[in-house]
């Protein structure tokens, strides 16, 4: 095992071991109401990154992924009362089915085109959640959690250990394709997809490949908020702003390497949750923009980028 791999895993068991601490020590339920939206940001700024930044194909939809991984939740909560641990396995399994359905429809559509498709995705998928009345149809649907489990003296506290579990996940997975042969063809497929093809890559599999893991990671990240919100209504789960903020944080912390995501959603999702306290939730889009405008200007490459650049210039000095 390389060193790389060894001081990742550790600073994942570590990362785990701080937030189990938390659950146990702090008693304010705040930090970890906040906490959770911010682990959230990033599980769907990581996934978003394997198909928007590995492969260059901009997903607009990661609504439609958050929204399906949320009432796949609240289906198996109305049917079987399912435990949160097969809400979150079967949301991942639908959200890799509904990838491989996308990826298999848009095979030959590039840029701009397959942005609109994943718009289209998104409205359609909505539209028949909207008039389905098992699951609350447009009124939405109240839930009620379980009782709590040990360790946890609460099921907030519960949801944002799930969550910091599922940011590990997530972040090992990015890794994984990042550093292999599927992360190499994917940037070449992203760089060139037809000089890619020509050299023998297998850019249609990646393609479809790509969809179905970052629709698995998202939809699995999304089916806990139903329990975290314990209402669920299409207006929330297929909110547009998921996709804007993700895409928004993937490329602020930059899409070249698996920690920018990490980092745009810790800065931009700590940053909506001040604001959101201070300030009001209204201001979160305009100061998305701004941020989103400033860095596409001065760090078009993103935090990362940007270190990189002034790292250089500092080892040049």
């Amino acid at each position: 095992m390389r060193r790389g791999s060894i001081a990742f895993w550790f600073g994942a068991v570590v990362f785990l071991a701080v937030a189990l601490a938390l659950t146990q020590t702090l008693q304010n339920e705040y930090p970890f109401f906040a906490g959770y939206v911010i682990l959230q940001f990033i599980v769907l700024s990581v996934a978003w990154t394997i198909l928007g930044g590995y492969a260059g194909y901009v997903n607009f939809g990661t609504n439609a992924f958050f929204g399906v991984g949320v009432y796949t939740a609240v289906l198996l909560v109305q049917v079987f009362q399912a435990p949160l641990v097969v809400q979150i396995l079967t949301a991942a399994a639908v959200g890799s089915l509904l990838g491989l359905g996308v990826g298999l429809l848009t095979l030959r559509m590039r840029g701009i085109f397959f942005s609109i498709a994943t718009i289209a995705l998104a409205i359609i998928i909505e539209t028949s959640i909207t008039n389905w009345r098992f699951v609350g149809g447009a009124a939405g649907i109240q839930l009620q959690r379980p009782p709590v489990t040990a360790p946890f003296d609460s099921y907030v506290k519960l949801l944002f250990f799930v969550q910091a579990v599922l940011v590990v996940i997530a972040v090992a997975v990015t890794r994984f394709i990042q550093n292999s042969r599927i992360g190499r063809g994917l940037q070449a497929l992203r760089d060139d997809e037809l000089a890619a093809e020509c050299m023998g890559v297998p850019t249609l599999r990646l393609k479809l490949l790509a969809c179905v893991i970052s629709g698995a990671l998202i939809s699995a990240g999304g089916a806990p908020a139903a329990m975290y919100l314990q209402y669920a209504n299409p207006d929330t789960a297929f909110d547009l702003n998921y996709s804007i903020s993700v895409l928004a944080m993937s490329l602020i912390g930059g899409t070249a390497h698996w920690i920018g995501p990490v980092l745009g959603a810790i800065l931009l999702g700590t940053t909506q949750q001040f604001l959101q306290v201070t300030i009001s939730s209204e201001v979160n889009v305009l100061v998305l923009g701004i941020m989103l405008v400033v860095f596409v200007i001065a760090a078009p490459r993103g935090i990362i980028g940007l270190v990189a650049r002034v790292a250089g210039k500092g080892g040049r000095a």
